[in-house]
């Protein structure tokens, strides 16, 4: 690091209780899809049918981080993390969702938080990251109540197992993607394209948040939340009523639920369908008290409600359907700001809009970013991957974290996502967010230019005195 490099990073000084942390999931990364008695998801499945994933990728080997998670650990030490987001592989546990539990995952889980702890990296442990069982599916999956109910189950399994291995809990990550991209557009796993059933999935994924928490009883539980700036088109009525819907359905739906225990009517409003599915006493439940919020922040949105424009934010690699139920007809364009290689804007202030607001308009409670990353198309030349684009995001909204925390935001943490280069869902292994690169083929890992960055940031925080606030 060269002196005239320093001012820039002398600027960002953070608690000193603040979390430096990276993030992933079990499918995108841990392969060993047939090991140790694990059971099929819906992913193993979806991505072996012919044209939903680009390249025809799969992960059924991944990066192998299930073989290679001492050699992982060992990277997050040399970065200086002081905690790592990932997620349990739910049929690891319960091959079919139910039922007995599988010691042999619960172990791997086991030896993984003992690694980390060993090198003084608290686990942050996400029950969910989108990998169903595919015996649940084949029930109904997420549209089906009773899942949300196995969930719960599942959870209390996972955390009478590991309480004493794992300090934080997090249940359902970013249910929108789980409901809207799997059983509305179509264009992940399961692969359904059936509106009305988004929504009932939609609901039972908060169902689930709720009844997890409650019977976890955990020291310390949050729930999981995708949110998006998002600005209209134009001012004209059509593009500020898309903006209201499309904020509508992606943040006020699952954080009103969430932190008020309730969906906005205007919302209901527009879904116009029936609503039987929702049964007394489920807002409750599904506002059962949490001590965080993770928050994950990637982009901006600038929607229009005139036709011409993208059916979601980033063109999808496969023909998919819109994700924006009872919205159909809303569109999505280019703001005139950067992008990263998905196609989404770069916008590093949207990040303090939306903290501020959660503040602003919910109950006081502490945030953490638990994902925010880009991904840009990376060369690896001479042994070293020189990403500067991603250098410059990740130290923007560093920076965006800041300005939130001098603005009153409690934000108490940051998790890069992500650690390493992985499957990347339907876009197979066609772009890549890691910190760290990975060469698919041998699975050699090698810390890119922000991962040393990073690390830099880190290590400063840590030389000097940290604020308090």
């Amino acid at each position: 690091m060269t002196t005239q490099e320093e001012p820039a990073l002398a600027g960002l000084r953070f608690p000193a209780e603040f979390a430096w942390g990276a993030a992933t999931s079990a499918y995108q990364i841990e392969g060993a899809v047939a090991e140790d008695g694990r059971g099929p998801s819906v992913w193993d499945t979806f991505t072996k049918i012919p044209g939903r994933v680009l390249g025809g990728h799969h992960a059924d080997v991944a990066i192998d981080h299930y073989h290679r998670y001492r050699e992982d650990v060992a990277l997050m030490a040399r970065l200086g993390l002081s905690a790592y987001r990932f997620s349990v592989s739910w049929p690891r546990i319960q091959p079919g969702g139910s039922g007995p539990v599988n010691t042999k995952g619960l172990d791997f889980y086991k030896r993984l938080t003992d690694e980390l702890r060993r090198h003084d990296i608290a686990p942050w442990l996400t029950l969910y990251h989108w990998d169903l069982p595919q015996e649940l599916e084949d029930r109904g999956g997420w549209p089906n109540r009773d899942t949300a109910y196995r969930f719960a189950e599942y959870a209390a399994a996972v955390h009478d197992a590991l309480k004493d291995h794992v300090d934080t809990f997090s249940t359902v990550n970013e249910p929108w993607c789980a409901a809207f991209l799997g059983y509305a557009s179509g264009e992940h796993a399961p692969g359904r394209r059936e509106p009305e059933n988004a929504i009932r999935g939609a609901h039972h994924l908060n169902l689930a948040h709720g009844l997890a928490v409650q019977a976890m009883n955990a020291r310390r539980v949050g729930g999981c939340v995708n949110l998006y700036a998002i600005s209209p088109a134009t001012d004209s009525e059509r593009d500020l009523d898309a903006a209201r819907r499309v904020d509508g359905l992606q943040n006020r739906f699952f954080l009103d639920a969430l932190l008020l225990g309730r969906y906005p009517q205007d919302v209901l409003d527009d879904l116009a369908m029936d609503l039987d599915f929702i049964e007394p006493g489920d807002m409750k439940t599904v506002n059962a008290p949490i001590d965080v919020l993770l928050v994950n922040y990637y982009s901006r949105f600038t929607v229009s409600g005139e036709p011409g424009g993208r059916a979601s934010a980033a063109a999808a690699p496969t023909d998919t359907a819109s994700p924006w139920v009872g919205s159909e007809h809303v569109s999505f364009v280019n703001g005139g700001r950067p992008v990263t290689a998905m196609g989404w804007e770069i916008d590093e202030d949207g990040l303090v809009e939306i903290l501020t607001r959660v503040q602003r308009e919910y109950p006081a409670i502490p945030m953490v970013i638990s994902e925010n990353g880009s991904a840009f198309d990376d060369v690896l030349v001479d042994g070293r991957v020189h990403d500067r684009e991603r250098q410059a995001y990740l130290e923007s909204h560093l920076a965006a974290c800041r300005r939130a925390i001098d603005l009153g935001v409690p934000l108490q943490g940051y998790f890069a996502w992500s650690l390493m280069d992985n499957f990347e869902w339907a876009w197979g292994y066609g772009k890549r967010f890691g910190l760290v690169h990975v060469d698919f083929e041998t699975q050699e890992r090698l810390l890119k230019d922000s991962a040393l960055r990073y690390a830099e940031i880190i290590r400063q925080n840590r030389r000097h005195e940290p604020t308090d606030s």
